[in-house]
């Protein structure tokens, strides 16, 4: 899988841009504040549906725009498929495939997909819970893009019950019969999506425990070893992946934590509240890693997502934006060797040195709006 073409317009600072691309290596250069990491912003939105520098969507139409439009001609099996997102902030996206509508943009993931690190990967290793539970989710729906539609369902539900908490507590009086009857429909709503997600997430985890080791020890063999352990709501150690057990267990938790949830007015039991714990050796790798180390585990739970979507038929694209300049001599390299195989690895650097020699390729050059083939 590689993208061939990408189409802006009025994404970003680009009023239009037209990128030719290809298999291999392609490196964005130039200075920083030119673009650069727009452009594979782009291709990760056309995966995802999301960026990994913005929350909304927003951001991503240029300044005085309505809405911005991106198209990617994505090669896959050497058969060629033109994927278009129209981004629509305050209002419905649309997409289309092969220049007809989709229902729903949602209908399209899948067809394109992509591993993207970047600077704000640090935030994987040191920062709050969401961050590792939107890496598991977009992860789970990369490799099965139904999970879009479970994520959305349970969001929904989360919304409508901690709605009705939050109006149960203010009005800071025993809830009647009614309220509980409304409730106990909206636990069993919450019970059936959270145990779809949460045995999603419990095989996740899983299978990418021996890739990031693995990709972990590749990048820093002289640190210890990198571990991976889900930590539920619900305080089971062991968790099974049996849906209707897990729904079980999530009606028994939310039931246990009724009149805490009430008095509070938010939801305490179910995926929302779980997390991801990243272990270096017996120490939790958040607040006792090293910067560097924080990095190369940054860095191994991305090339594990790369090797395991790899592993289910396609290679992903792989970008890298902005990632060897932090990189000591020994870590860059190591990088380099285990990326270079990839189909399509598109780099972003601030400087051509940046760009270690074993990835050679094809080279743009961002500057002043444009670019520019080298």
């Amino acid at each position: 899988m590689h993208v061939a073409h990408l189409s802006l317009q009025d994404f970003r600072s680009y009023a239009t841009a037209e990128v030719a691309l290809g298999p291999g290596v392609t490196a964005f250069v130039g200075p920083n504040g030119q673009g650069k990491t727009n452009l594979v912003e782009a291709i990760g939105y056309v995966a995802s549906h999301g960026s990994h520098r913005a929350a909304t969507d927003a951001p991503l139409v240029r300044q005085g725009a309505p809405r911005a439009i991106v198209r990617a001609g994505v090669v896959k099996d050497d058969r060629k498929a033109l994927i278009e997102l129209e981004i629509n902030p305050g209002k419905a996206n649309r997409a289309r495939l092969n220049r007809s509508p989709v229902p729903r943009p949602r209908e399209i993931l899948g067809m394109l997909r992509t591993v993207l690190f970047a600077p704000e990967d640090l935030a994987l290793v040191k920062g709050d819970p969401g961050e590792r539970r939107r890496f598991m989710d977009e992860l789970l729906t990369a490799r099965a893009p139904r999970f879009a539609a479970v994520r959305s369902d349970y969001d929904r539900v989360l919304k409508q019950r901690n709605a009705l908490l939050k109006s149960a507590a203010a009005h800071r009086r025993s809830p009647g019969p009614e309220v509980l009857a409304t409730l106990d429909v909206w636990d069993a709503h919450l019970a059936r999506t959270g145990a779809e997600l949460l045995a999603g997430r419990v095989e996740l985890v899983e299978a990418l425990r021996p890739l990031v080791a693995r990709a972990y020890a590749a990048l820093a063999p002289s640190s210890g070893a990198a571990d991976l352990h889900y930590k539920s709501s619900l305080g089971a150690e062991e968790l099974s992946t049996d849906r209707g057990r897990l729904g079980e267990q999530l009606l028994a938790g939310v039931a246990e934590a009724r009149k805490q949830e009430l008095e509070r007015g938010v939801s305490l039991v179910g995926p929302h509240r779980d997390e991801l714990v990243l272990r270096l050796g017996e120490l939790p790798a958040r607040g006792y890693a090293s910067h560097g180390e924080s990095w190369s585990f940054a860095l191994g739970l991305r090339l594990a997502a790369f090797d395991l979507l790899r592993a289910d038929g396609d290679d992903p694209v792989l970008i890298l934006d902005d990632v060897f300049a932090e990189l000591d001599t020994g870590r860059r390299s190591r990088l380099a060797e285990m990326v270079a195989p990839a189909e399509q690895v598109l780099i972003t650097a601030a400087v051509p040195a940046d760009v270690p020699a074993e990835l050679t390729g094809g080279s743009y050059t961002v500057a002043g709006g444009r670019v520019v083939r080298d």
